[in-house]
């Protein structure tokens, strides 16, 4: 009998434990449970300024701005996520390094590209990125603002409505090149092409005025479009005279003067370069042209030559033939290069060398005739000047 009573009552003592540890669990889940449950409630969420202050966009930015309209969107459910995921990581300055921080440099970004996607064919606006791109936290939780991705539409295109943004856009105004003299055959292709290329210099320039509106400083279009357009002119109208100059004399056309260009501020149309090239008749001398009167090289001969031994001949043949290659050369340096240099040109340019490749010629053919006889005196140093038949 004791030993029954004993049995029972232990019997009765688990129970009661086990309902009370089933009891505790249940307890405890439930604790587990609304801890979960509040934790959740609490973790906080992307609050961001909305960018509704978006002007008419122009046709051709409209798909661009949109994207970057939703990406916006995007990047704010991508710092949610991040705030989510990261919950009770790093100390108290994590969510403001490692999400706002970035998601700021984002929208930055993104609000930057809106503005010059606008800006390529309308006056770029200044949407305040650096003010909207900062976002603060909504403590308690609760959905972030979305940001509308509605594009305004400017009409039919960046002109749309009449006296658009870009009705008024300036064109550039460069002087004419009409001075040109008679261009002898040899130069027509030459010229030609370097008078149409200005006027592709002026239909460039006008296309980067265009695609950059609103770029840059009040000195932007001097800087970026005008000053290279300058430079670029200046040595196209030096190429027409140099061109000319080959076959002719060579003209001043005032490539510093013509080079400069200006802006009609209201727009219209820029004038063109008038293309055609003043014939100079069948040749460059037609009609008494620049080249009758170029003087040419006169050079006294080399006529008092001894009698040359046989294993000389060959060498003092072949530099005899060379005197007269460089008086060809040399006339030939005379026409290519009129109106080049000042007064002194010929003469420190072509005559200079020139005598100094003959002094070395006949000095070369006293060397070869005294390998084999008595050197003799040629006189090279008389007979290496030459002058000119004017």
């Amino acid at each position: 009998m004791y030993r029954a009573k004993f049995n029972k009552s232990r019997t009765s003592n688990v129970r009661r434990w086990q309902i009370g540890a089933v009891a505790g669990v249940a307890v405890a889940m439930v604790g587990v449970g609304l801890g979960v449950a509040s934790a959740a409630e609490s973790v906080p969420t992307v609050n961001c300024a909305q960018l509704t202050n978006l002007p008419a966009v122009p046709a051709q930015a409209q798909a661009e701005v949109k994207r970057n309209l939703e990406l916006l969107n995007t990047q704010i459910s991508e710092a949610n996520n991040r705030l989510r995921t990261s919950a009770g990581e790093g100390g108290p300055n994590f969510i403001q390094n490692a999400i706002l921080g970035p998601l700021a440099s984002k929208r930055l970004a993104t609000i930057n590209r809106i503005e010059t996607a606008i800006g390529r064919n309308a006056a770029k606006p200044n949407l305040n990125a650096e003010g909207l791109s900062k976002c603060s936290l909504n403590q308690d939780g609760g959905t972030s603002a979305a940001q509308p991705v509605e594009v305004p539409a400017a009409g039919g295109g960046a002109d749309a409505g009449g006296g658009g943004n870009n009705a008024a856009l300036p064109t550039i105004n460069c002087p004419q090149l009409t001075n040109l003299p008679a261009v002898p055959a040899q130069a027509q292709a030459e010229v030609q092409r370097n008078l149409e290329l200005l006027n592709k210099q002026i239909a460039e320039a006008n296309a980067r005025i265009a695609s950059s509106v609103g770029q840059g400083g009040p000195a932007f279009i001097q800087n970026a479009i005008l000053g290279p357009l300058q430079s670029k002119r200046f040595a196209t109208i030096n190429r027409i005279e140099t061109a000319i100059g080959r076959n002719a004399a060579k003209p001043n056309l005032n490539a510093e003067g013509l080079s400069v260009c200006s802006l009609n501020q209201g727009g219209g149309a820029s004038a063109q370069q008038p293309t055609d090239v003043p014939a100079a008749g069948s040749g460059a001398n037609a009609g008494g042209g620049a080249n009758a009167a170029l003087p040419t090289v006169n050079c006294p001969a080399l006529n008092n030559l001894p009698s040359i031994p046989a294993q000389a001949a060959a060498e003092v043949q072949s530099n005899l033939e060379l005197l007269n290659k460089q008086i060809a050369e040399a006339n030939a340096r005379i026409a290519s290069s009129v109106g080049q240099g000042g007064p002194a040109f010929i003469q420190n340019a072509i005559l200079g060398p020139l005598e100094d490749k003959r002094f070395a010629t006949i000095n070369r053919i006293e060397t070869a005739i005294g390998r084999t006889a008595t050197k003799p005196n040629l006189n090279a140093e008389g007979l290496a000047p030459c002058s000119l038949n004017q």
